[in-house]
């Protein structure tokens, strides 16, 4: 289902009455089973698409689209009001006609006077074919026991592949330069090297693993302009960086840091690109759950957007993003946790540097909150096995009825260091980023932070894992 977001009032105009002018937007439409209808037409932008116009049909199924301004160029669609659609290229050259029958697509498209577009339905129809015969194949394949006779299919579904990389990667040359083109390109594989290593190579897989890693890292954007505006609006920019980012490299926060400067760099080039891929990578870190990615959010803040080099960005985000950064930075991971000092259930102020412990887990949570509830009794269980392996819970109640805490503490027999402070006079809102409970950090014996906001079933494995890291 195609979401609106940009709705307005379609044109309808008779089919003689402007004589094309050039550097103007004017594509004929006749659909003769879609009379005294319309057809909305929709754009790609990342993920989505958006209705960017409606176009209505006459009785003979007719109609002509001529707004005001040139179309952004980028891989549009024509939508029936049963959502039976079709891809448009729309380039420079925005003076074409097209006829189709909504009940059969594919066999009576046509498109007159737009060399680009007809050559784009050739390879969607002979894409389609391919992956009928690929299908074919693949469905043999499962049903095959005899070795001989998979090899030789396996031998036709290679050709066949090779046949159709070989017809896309002409096709892209012979239209370059152009939309299509650039299309094409993106789906061309990169060559992976093969790589020879010595024979007394030690762990040979691990290596080849890296090497190929590296080389994916580093070759992955090598058929796509990253600096190219019409990739915007097709779906081609956004599947390639979200595969990138999600998929292809390691999910670490240097390693993301690292790259997200050399893609924004190679987008650079064009405005438009660079607004689009920063935006992608700001919202994208921005609502990872993965541990540690907000690190990414405070690179961009700091590089980008808190620079001017956003200059797009209202003065009432950049503000709300410098209180978000201010409250996210002494929480990151790698950094040591900022001290609190605060009355406790026994009766003694505690400091968490206090603690003379190989790993201290700063809880925050409240008696009534619900998640917590399930959360706490769980966290119990973790520190009453492994209380005397060099754990220690500081708990920090964020609500301030005493009576409550003090309950819940007895009810449930807290025995960890139970943190009083209902004023927040230690800001443990402001430094641990305290937006929702129940929250969990780990911090080493040195007090830096290790991790935030992994769940009690992880902490085991998390300590163990961390605890061998150590020893390697």
């Amino acid at each position: 289902m195609i979401r609106a977001i940009l709705f307005t009032v379609g044109i309808l105009f008779s089919l003689n009455t402007m004589s094309q002018d050039e550097g103007k937007c004017r594509i004929s439409f006749i659909c003769p089973d879609n009379k005294d209808s319309f057809v909305s037409l929709a754009y790609h932008l990342g993920d989505k698409q958006y209705i960017k116009d409606t176009i209505f049909t006459d009785h003979n199924g007719e109609a002509v689209y001529e707004p005001e301004e040139l179309l952004e160029e980028g891989l549009y669609m024509l939508v029936f009001p049963d959502n039976n659609l079709f891809e448009v290229i729309i380039s420079n050259d925005q003076q074409f006609s097209i006829k189709v029958k909504k009940e059969d697509i594919i066999n009576s498209l046509q498109f007159l006077d737009s060399e680009e577009n007809e050559a784009f339905l050739k390879y969607r129809k002979k894409w389609m074919n391919f992956q009928e015969r690929s299908g074919e194949y693949r469905e043999r394949l499962r049903l095959l026991s005899n070795q001989d006779s998979i090899n030789m299919l396996r031998t036709g579904l290679r050709q066949a592949e090779q046949e159709m990389l070989g017809y896309i990667s002409e096709t892209a040359g012979k239209y370059e330069g152009t939309l299509f083109s650039a299309l094409l390109y993106s789906m061309l594989p990169v060559e992976m090297p093969e790589y020879r290593l010595d024979i007394n190579a030690v762990n040979p897989d691990s290596l080849r693993w890296i090497m190929g890693y590296n080389f994916n890292k580093d070759h992955f954007f090598d058929n796509l302009n990253l600096s190219d505006p019409r990739l915007i609006r097709t779906p081609i920019l956004y599947n390639k960086l979200n595969s990138f980012f999600s998929d292809v490299i390691i999910q670490a926060p240097d390693t993301i840091i690292k790259e997200a400067r050399k893609i924004i760099h190679l987008a650079s080039g064009n405005p438009e690109t660079f607004r689009y891929v920063l935006a992608y990578l700001f919202n994208h870190f921005r609502n990872s759950q993965i541990m540690g990615h907000d690190a990414v959010v405070v690179m961009l803040a700091d590089e980008y957007y808190l620079t001017g080099k956003a200059d797009w960005a209202d003065e009432e985000f950049i503000e709300s993003l410098k209180k978000d950064v201010a409250s996210i930075r002494p929480g990151l991971i790698g950094n040591k946790a900022v001290d609190l000092t605060m009355d406790t259930y026994s009766g003694m102020p505690r400091s968490i540097y206090d603690i003379d412990s190989e790993f201290t887990i700063l809880y925050f949570w409240e008696p009534n909150c619900g998640f917590c509830k399930q959360v706490t009794p769980e966290l119990r269980k973790f520190y009453m096995k492994h209380r005397n392996e060099g754990i220690e819970v500081f708990a920090v109640c964020t609500q301030d009825n005493r009576e409550e805490w003090e309950n819940y503490i007895t009810d449930n027999e807290l025995e960890w260091i139970n943190g009083w402070d209902p004023g927040r006079v230690t800001h443990f809102d402001f430094y641990y980023n305290v937006k929702a409970t129940p929250l969990i950090y780990v911090l080493n014996s040195d007090k830096e932070i290790i991790a935030k906001k992994i769940p009690v079933e992880s902490l085991e494995g998390f300590i163990n894992a961390y605890k061998r890291s150590k020893k390697d």
